[in-house]
This record gives structure tokens, C-alpha cells and sequence, in this order.
């Protein structure tokens, strides 16, 4: 069932125990929790010690990174990555999931970790609103989280902006690279989706302001410097990527790097406390890392290498989330951070909703609460096509389906049909409102599937696949369309890439997370469309090429109302409508 409507209770150290009023909202649910210090969780659940963690107050800190380079030699746990169907304004309940099934774990005595990435302040105000789970399956301390955190946002926008601000110095003390500052592809970066900032011209005024050019911004999230951070496994590899960022051309076409105007030392240090994971707990005070916050539709979506590889060194399960649908998601997640970071997941749990499959099938959001078991049959086909997706990268899938309300027994009886028709197990789970007892089904089928299936992991496409080729074999094997389709100027970037030593970079589609088209409004699993690629830009320090599709924004903006317009402080100086 959907929590909403039920009383919730304290979590103290594990226990359930009697609230002192009754709550609703994740907020309310988050703030009735009792979370334990930061430094018992790493100590009793991790068997770090506290020299190794640096505490940010007393519920969340960061982990030496001394330690975990004594790590080492240890033998890494088993990786389960959690996404889900297409998203809809119904919504899935992915890192919700994700949360309540680490901790169904924990219940079934297995020493288990998520792994999940930062918000942005940028949906956190905006239309999505914050990461932190939902009900009883949250992460703490959720307003912290949702905030400012331990800074690592902030940290890679100055980083960021850093190479910016050099880049323009460098044009106005004389150039001596021959930069083209017409042609600089090296853009800003805000940790606010304002639509105003996406195309700018800077340097205007008087010539000791520099040379006015077009140039623009994107969401911090969105930027190389957050990849590149979520990629790096140690600060040597992360000074590297940052020095082998392309910021554009020479005169003479040839790319200018970072490295070549000694920005990426000052980057580095920028960034020295963002590399370290950040450590905090469920609210029934299981260990937690939240790091990173690439987005998924438009970067790759992924926390960061450093707290998965950290985590499957500390416990035997270690479950993390990839963004949005599987299309998206789960997707860059093995072929980009698998492929880099030599990750081997060994299981995929595949998170849908009645809700949403009934919207796949044609249903407006006003009228879900209604049983419509026709449309829920129609939308099956989406999560048939995910089902499938997954079934290609050679992976054993469970379907949690994250129960509401308002799911009938007939609707919930043909989701459970359709999957074992797939030959799929679908699970139902009550973590919205039950926490982990609510995951404990799901839980358990998680287990029996890892020790009686095995996996047998694999890539969509080869290394050596000229980048064209790659992006069609994701378009055409993954989102279901018949082609690809670009400009002559998209075309001859895409040669222009090839040809100067970056084919060999894995492909990160930029696209609506709406549909496996590039039009949001296309719902469930469309067919024979072509694929338009609008922009090609080179991200040479995460090393990845992105492929921009349709009318997809890097620096998205605010709704018509913002969440924001809720967000204040209440008669008692708490902090109301973050959610």
C-alpha cells in the first residue's frame, strides 16, 4: 500500500517505536526519524575506525581517502543495480526501491550498502524535487541532502567555473595557445536550472572586461567537471581527466586542453574534499554512500566510481541506482561506468507502477486512482521492451513493483502475469510505507536469484566501433527506432572526432527521459521513428562523446510553479514543503 494515508512511527536504532503526533509527508517522516552519529554507523556497520572519517556535523561525513586506499586487497561484494521502467509524472519510486530494499536486505542478516547520487538544487526547486527516497525508505539527514550537503555541488561548479575564468584570462593576456575564442565549447556552470543563463555573451562593457563572445551555462550536474568527478577512481586520475579536457580549438583546429594552461592542478584541489564519499544512513540507521550527481538524461547519470568500488570492499551486497528508465540509466551505467570503472553487476531490479503503465497506456494522471486493467495491459509493452533491454547486457532482472493505493488486485495480478510470461519473477513491495519489512519479499527474491543465476555480463558495443556505429546500435537495439539521422555539421564533428583519436570513447546520449524516443510525448514502446542527433559535443576527460537528441536542454528551467514556491520555514523555524 501507499503510505500516505497511514500514521507513521520512529525509527530508533533499528526500532520502530510509537511517534509522538502523526505525520505524513517524507519531510515530517525524515524529521520523526532518530538518526544515530555518523561515526557509529562507520564504526559498527563498517568497522571504520574514526581517525579515517571526516564528520560534517553528526549525521554525515566523508571517508578518508587514505583508507580506502588500504582497501585494496580486499574481495569485492556483489553489485546490484536498481532502475526502472520509462518515467512518468506518476512516478516509479526508484531510489525509494533502492532504499528499501538495502534495508529489506540488512533484515535478512546480509551486510548491505546503497550507493546513490547527490540531488541538485536545480530539480530540488524545480519540478522533481529532492533525492533522498520516500516515506519509510529514505536516506538522512534528508534536509541536509537535499541542500547543500558536505558541498561537493558547489565544489565542482568552482572547479568548473575555474577553467572558464582562465580560459578568458589567457585570451586577454595574449593568447599565446592561439585559442579560437570564437569556437571555446568550454561552458559555464550553475547549480540552478535558469533557463536565462543557457546563451549569454560575457565581456561586455569596457576592453578591460575582456572580448565579448557567445557562451552560455549548464546545470552543474550536467557539466564534464561532475563526470569526470563521478568517473575518477583517485586523485591521480582525476587531475589527469581534468587536464585532458578539450575547452576547443586552436587557430589552426588542433584542441586545446585544460593542461595546457595549467588549470586542472587548481581544479584538483578544488575538488580534493568532493572525492571523498560522503557517508550517511537510512533511516533505520544502515550505512549509506551518496556521491556524486551526474543527471541521467542528460549526463550519464551515475553516482561516483569512488563509492561504489569503496563500498563493494566493505560489505557483501552493494546496491546502487541509475537514473531515470533503463534506456537511459542503466544503460550508460554499463557502458560508460562499468566499461571504465571494470564494474561486474550481477543483478538488475527493474522498479514499476501500476500508475505509470496504466499513463504508458494512454491513462491521464487525474484519472489513475480509477482500475483500468486495458490500460495497464497496453502499458506493459514498455516495461516489456526494458525487460529486454536488460536481458541484452546479459544480466538475471527482478520486477519490484513499488505498490499504491489506489493498484487494484486485478491490475496487479496482470503485471505479475505479464512478467512471468517474460519469464521474469515480479515482486511486489510496500517500502513506501513499511520500510524495509516492506522489502523483505523483494529482498529475498533479490538473494535466491544471486545465488542461483549467474550472470553473465556484457557490453552493447565494442570499444573499437566507429562512434556513428555506436550511437545506432543504441538507438536502434535499446530505444527501438529504425535509424539515426544528423546534419552535415553533426556528421562532420562526428568524422572530425573519429579521426583525431576520440572513436574509441563509449557514447552518452543526451535525450528526454520521457519516452525511448526523442519526443517526450511518444509514451510506451514507439516504434519506426528515426532518431534526430542535434549537437555532438567531446567530453575527452570523462571520456565520453555526447550525443545531444531533439530539443533536449543542458541547463533546464523552472516550471510555471517551482517547488520553491512552497519551500519556507514554519511557525517553529523548521523547514517546510522540501520534499
Amino acid at each position: 500500500m501507499d503510505a500516505r494515508s497511514k500514521p507513521i512511527e520512529h525509527v530508533e536504532h533499528g526500532k520502530k517505536t510509537a511517534p509522538p503526533r502523526s505525520v505524513n509527508s517524507d519531510i515530517e517522516i525524515a524529521r520523526a526519524a532518530r538518526l544515530k552519529p555518523i561515526a557509529a554507523i562507520a564504526s559498527d556497520d563498517l568497522g571504520i575506525d574514526a581517525d579515517f572519517i571526516e564528520p560534517y556535523g553528526r549525521h554525515k561525513a566523508k571517508i578518508s581517502l587514505d583508507y580506502i586506499r588500504s582497501l585494496d586487497s580486499r574481495t569485492d561484494g556483489r553489485l546490484i543495480l536498481i532502475t526502472a521502467i520509462t518515467p512518468t509524472l506518476a512516478g516509479e519510486g526508484k531510489t525509494t526501491t533502492t532504499v528499501g530494499l538495502g534495508d529489506g536486505l540488512r533484515k535478512l542478516g546480509k551486510k548491505t550498502m546503497i550507493c546513490l547520487r547527490e540531488p541538485s538544487l536545480g530539480p530540488c526547486f524545480g519540478m522533481k524535487g529532492g533525492a533522498a527516497g520516500g516515506g519509510y525508505a529514505q536516506v538522512g539527514p534528508m534536509e541536509d541532502i537535499n541542500l547543500h550537503f558536505t558541498g561537493d555541488m558547489h565544489a565542482v561548479g568552482a572547479a568548473n567555473n575555474l577553467l572558464a575564468a582562465m580560459i578568458d584570462n589567457h585570451v586577454f593576456w595574449g593568447n599565446k595557445l592561439d585559442i579560437d575564442d570564437r569556437l571555446v565549447t568550454w561552458r559555464r556552470a550553475v547549480d540552478m536550472n535558469d533557463r536565462s543563463l543557457r546563451s549569454i555573451v560575457p565581456s561586455i562593457g569596457e576592453i578591460g572586461n575582456g572580448f565579448p563572445r557567445q557562451a552560455g551555462f549548464e546545470v552543474t550536474a550536467a557539466s564534464e567537471v561532475m563526470a569526470i568527478l563521478c568517473l575518477a577512481d583517485s586523485p591521480e586520475d582525476l587531475q589527469r581527466r581534468l587536464g585532458n579536457i578539450v575547452i576547443g580549438p586552436a587557430r589552426d583546429r588542433k584542441p586545446v586542453r585544460a593542461s595546457e594552461i595549467d588549470a586542472h592542478g587548481a581544479m584538483s584541489v578544488l575538488l580534493k574534499d568532493a572525492l571523498m564519499p560522503n557517508l550517511v544512513q537510512t533511516l533505520e540507521n544502515n550505512p549509506a554512500f551518496v556521491h556524486g550527481g551526474a543527471f541521467a538524461n542528460i549526463a550519464h547519470g551515475c553516482n561516483t566510481v569512488m563509492a561504489t568500488k569503496t563500498a563493494l570492499k566493505l560489505v557483501d551486497y552493494v546496491i546502487t541506482e541509475a537514473g531515470f528508465g533503463a534506456d537511459l540509466g542503466a544503460e550508460k551505467f554499463f557502458d560508460i561506468k562499468c566499461r571504465k570503472a571494470g564494474l561486474n553487476p550481477e543483478l538488475v531490479v527493474l522498479v514499476a507502477t501500476v500508475r505509470a503503465l496504466k499513463m504508458h497506456g494512454g491513462v491521464a494522471k487525474d484519472t489513475l486512482g480509477k482500475e483500468n486493467v486495458k490500460a495497464v495491459e497496453t502499458g506493459i509493452a514498455n516495461l516489456h521492451r526494458h525487460v529486454e533491454n536488460i536481458r541484452r547486457f546479459g544480466l538475471p532482472l527482478v520486477v519490484a513493483v513499488n505498490r499504491f493505493s489506489a493498484d487494484t488486485n486485478a491490475e496487479l495480478a496482470l503485471v505479475k502475469e505479464a512478467c512471468a510470461e517474460m519469464g521474469v519473477e515480479a515482486v511486489l513491495a510496500n517500502h513506501w510505507a513499511d520500510g524495509g519489512e516492506g522489502a523483505v519479499e523483494l529482498a529475498e527474491t533479490a538473494d535466491k536469484i544471486l545465488r542461483s543465476k549467474q550472470a553473465d555480463f556484457k557490453l552493447l558495443y565494442p570499444d573499437d566501433m566507429p562512434l556513428w556505429e555506436k550511437a545506432r546500435a543504441i538507438a536502434r537495439s535499446i530505444y527501438g527506432a529504425d535509424d539515426i539521422v544528423g546534419d552535415r555539421m553533426v556528421c562532420n564533428r562526428i568524422d572530425e572526432l573519429q579521426n583525431t583519436g576520440f572513436g574509441h570513447f563509449p557514447i552518452c546520449m543526451s535525450k528526454t527521459q520521457y519516452s525511448f524516443s526523442s519526443d517526450p510525448n511518444l509514451k510506451n514502446a514507439p516504434e519506426g521513428f528515426t532518431l534526430p542527433i542535434r549537437e555532438v559535443r567531446l567530453s575527452a576527460g570523462a571520456e565520453f562523446v555526447v550525443f545531444v537528441c531533439g530539443d533536449i536542454m543542458t541547463l533546464p528551467g523552472l516550471p510555471r510553479i517551482p517547488a520553491a514556491n512552497a519551500i519556507k520555514f514554519d511557525e517553529e523555524g523548521q523547514i517546510a514543503g522540501l520534499f
